[in-house]
């Protein structure tokens, strides 16, 4: 799902062409901050790190709040774990290696040809740094990259999606009280927004969304030759090998798809299950419902939908897989659909029909397809005749098995008896592949993915690095050295 097609309510006050006048204004006071100071200490990185996490944690209820405002319904201590904490956490780790990362990169040279000579890589930062934000994680995918992006010594503007308003005023005010509006600032405004800051020349844009806007957003940067980070999503499989529909790896499926009640990029959008395992599976994912969450629909575990017509669409979904003669089993006795909150219970689509929606679309909700499978080289054959997925999960003590499935598979991150966990570490990079997207951000590979790596020579003595001007007779004994003859 993207800022651009999920059908929440938008902001009904916006003055979109106010809000592109005050972009404009603002990117170029941040453009003429960056020409006064190109490079940041490191000691003024950290600085802002540490604002940052300062931000967050005097915040930490507002966000909850507003969160379960934007959502209907939404868990507390989900919105600390990983709205506040996971941005912390990142720029924790960024704080304890960023000194090293800073440092100039060397590189070899050949000291026949080069003498004395050195070379190396030196991460500059890039600039003026957009970023528009996804209405799932408003906390996490705005201020999360934002570690990365001053760490590497940018400056911020960043887009909130409008379909999250008390989140989106929220991240404003925080960031006008933390940083000078020169450093980072907040863009809130509607689709017309969405619009120009795409149009803007960046330099670089991140966009968290669908396939189908991040071509949109390409091709907008495109024109100002913008250098883009994609994170998008797709239908990311598990893979549940021969033997290993165990109660603890049903669980890792059905505990991940129910985080935010599967509006998550990274959540699980179908399993592939041995045939013989299937009534297994369905019986492990109903024991750890009835443990975890009895009345999950109707309690504080469950996250709404983000509004109204996407709860509508999964009511569609699973309307026409009962039609189409799909066995649809609810994981909660009594469960029910709350119009007021927007939650819904979560439910199996037992063997679907290819062509049914929920095996062609993203499904961003509360429904999982379990498909069945005769032979291991099928379902693997199957996830290859899709899309790259943005995750890829394989469950089997069997480390040549799920070993042999990484290696004949391709997808943006992978884990192994566990899902989503590789979007979530602070020191790995995360990101898409294909249609999932490109780039990345997280660790050491965010660092680099907001700087420019130029590339230094510093010449010294003893070298031959005029053979390359003319004459060129003078490099017949350098060839002849080389290549002999």
């Amino acid at each position: 799902m993207s800022i651009l097609e999920n059908p929440a309510q938008p902001f009904a006050h916006t003055d979109d062409a106010a809000a592109i006048a005050a972009l404009e204004t603002a990117f170029a006071a941040q453009r003429a901050a960056f020409a006064a100071d190109r490079d940041p200490s490191i000691e003024t990185r950290r600085e802002r790190l540490g604002a940052l996490i300062g931000m967050l944690a005097t915040n930490r209820e507002r966000i909850a709040a507003a969160i379960a405002q934007d959502f209907g319904a939404h868990p507390a201590p989900a919105s600390d774990l990983i709205e506040v904490l996971g941005p912390i956490g990142r720029a924790q780790y960024v704080l304890e290696h960023l000194e090293k990362w800073m440092r100039p990169s060397p590189r070899d040279m050949d000291a026949a040809l080069f003498g004395t000579a050195r070379a190396y890589v030196q991460y500059q930062p890039k600039g003026v740094v957009g970023n528009i934000v996804p209405w799932n994680f408003p906390f996490d995918l705005s201020v999360g990259p934002m570690v990365e992006m001053l760490a590497a010594g940018n400056r911020v503007i960043v887009k909130p999606s409008e379909f999250t308003p008390a989140c989106a005023e929220l991240l404003r005010e925080m960031v006008a009280a933390t940083f000078d509006p020169m450093l980072v600032t907040v863009a809130v405004g509607g689709l017309e927004l969405a619009r120009a800051f795409s149009a803007t020349p960046w330099d670089h844009l991140l966009y968290t969304g669908s396939p189908n806007v991040g071509r949109q957003v390409m091709a907008a940067a495109a024109a100002n030759l913008t250098p883009v980070t994609l994170e998008l999503g797709g239908k990311c499989p598990a893979i549940l090998t021969p033997g290993s529909v165990t109660p603890a790896n049903v669980e890792a499926v059905i505990g991940t798809k129910i985080i935010k009640n599967g509006q998550m990029c990274v959540s699980v959008d179908y399993a592939l299950v041995p045939r013989a395992e299937m009534e297994t599976f369905v019986d492990h994912a109903r024991a750890f419902m009835e443990r975890a969450a009895p009345n999950y629909s109707k309690g504080e575990e469950c996250t709404g939908m983000i509004s109204t017509r996407h709860l509508d669409r999964m009511g569609e979904m699973l309307d026409e897989a009962r039609e189409r003669q799909s066995r649809v089993v609810t994981l909660e006795a009594d469960g029910t659909v709350d119009p007021v909150t927007r939650r819904m219970p979560m439910s199996l689509v037992l063997d679907p029909a290819r062509d049914l929606r929920i095996m062609q679309e993203e499904i961003f909700g509360p429904i999982l397809p379990v498909v069945p499978y005769d032979e291991l080289d099928a379902a693997v054959a199957g996830v290859n005749a899709g899309e790259r997925p943005l995750g890829l999960y394989v469950f089997g003590d069997d480390a040549a098995v799920t070993d042999r499935v990484l290696a004949e598979t391709h997808s943006g991150g992978a884990a192994v008896n566990t899902c989503a966990v590789q979007s979530a570490l602070p020191s790995m990079g995360f990101g898409g592949s294909g249609m999932s997207g490109m780039g990345r951000h997280h660790g050491i590979e965010g660092f680099r993915e907001f700087s420019n790596p130029r590339g230094v020579v510093v010449r010294g003595e003893g070298d031959l690095i005029d053979a390359f001007y003319a004459p060129y007779a003078k490099a017949a004994g350098l060839v002849q050295a080389v290549l002999g003859g």
